[in-house]
C-alpha cells in the first residue's frame, strides 16, 4: 500500500506541467496549439522564449524533488530508498501521460534526468552529461534522451542494486515510448538536427 502511495503522490506531481502554466500565462494560448505541442522546455525556449523555458526547466526539477521528498517524509522510514524509486518513477509517468490531458504530457527529459540526479548524485549527473553531449555533437534530441537513462542503467545496477536498476530500466522503456517516432526519422534521415546551422538552416 505505502508503496502504491508513493507512486500516487510522484504521480499527481508530475501531472503539473509547468510548460502548460507558462504558455498560458505568458501567451493565453494552450502549449498544445505552440510550436511542437509538446508541453515541454525545448518548445516553450523555442516558441515562447529563452526566460520562460528556463522557467519551464526550473519547475519540472522542482516538481520532482517535491514529490520524491513528500514520499520519502512520509514513507522513507518504512520504505527506505524504495519510497524515491516509486515516487521518482511516478513522477516521470505523471509528467509523460497526466490524466488530465488524456495523457498527452511532455517527452520527460528534465524530470527523468532530476530522477537520476537524485537518486545517483554523481553517476547520474554522469550520465545527464553523456546524453547531452550526444545530442550536442549530433543535433539529434531523441538520441541523446534515450541514452540518458541507458547510460545510467549499469551505474544502478552497481549502486542501487537490482531493484534500482529495475527501476531506470522502466525508466528508460518509458523515455523509448516517448521517442521512438524520433528514432525512426533519425534511421531514416528525416529527423531535424538541432544546433547545425547550414547556410542559415537546420540540416536534414
Amino acid at each position: 500500500m505505502t508503496r502504491a502511495m508513493a507512486l500516487l503522490i510522484g504521480y499527481l506531481a508530475g501531472c503539473v506541467l509547468t510548460a502548460a502554466i507558462v504558455a498560458k500565462r505568458k501567451t493565453g494560448k494552450s502549449i498544445w496549439s505552440i510550436g511542437t505541442g509538446n508541453p515541454g522546455m525545448a518548445n516553450v525556449m523555442a516558441n515562447i522564449g529563452k526566460r520562460e523555458g528556463i522557467l519551464v526547466l526550473l519547475g519540472d526539477i522542482l516538481k520532482t524533488v517535491l514529490g520524491m521528498a513528500l514520499a520519502f517524509a512520509l514513507f522513507g522510514q518504512e520504505l527506505g530508498r524504495e519510497a524515491l524509486y516509486w515516487s521518482g518513477f511516478g513522477c516521470v509517468l505523471g509528467h509523460n501521460f497526466p490524466f488530465w490531458t488524456r495523457g498527452r504530457g511532455g517527452k520527460g527529459v528534465t524530470v527523468t534526468c532530476a530522477w537520476l540526479i537524485l537518486l545517483m548524485p554523481v553517476w547520474g549527473s554522469v550520465s545527464c552529461i553523456l546524453g547531452g553531449a550526444v545530442t550536442v555533437l549530433t543535433g539529434y534530441l531523441p538520441l541523446g534522451a534515450v541514452l540518458i537513462p541507458a547510460i545510467a542503467l549499469p551505474f544502478a545496477a552497481w549502486r542501487l542494486g537490482p531493484e534500482g536498476a529495475a527501476f531506470i530500466a522502466l525508466g528508460e522503456l518509458v523515455m523509448l515510448s516517448r521517442h521512438y517516432r524520433g528514432i525512426v526519422r533519425i534511421l531514416r534521415g528525416e529527423e531535424e538536427r538541432k544546433f547545425r546551422k547550414n547556410g542559415g538552416g537546420n540540416e536534414a
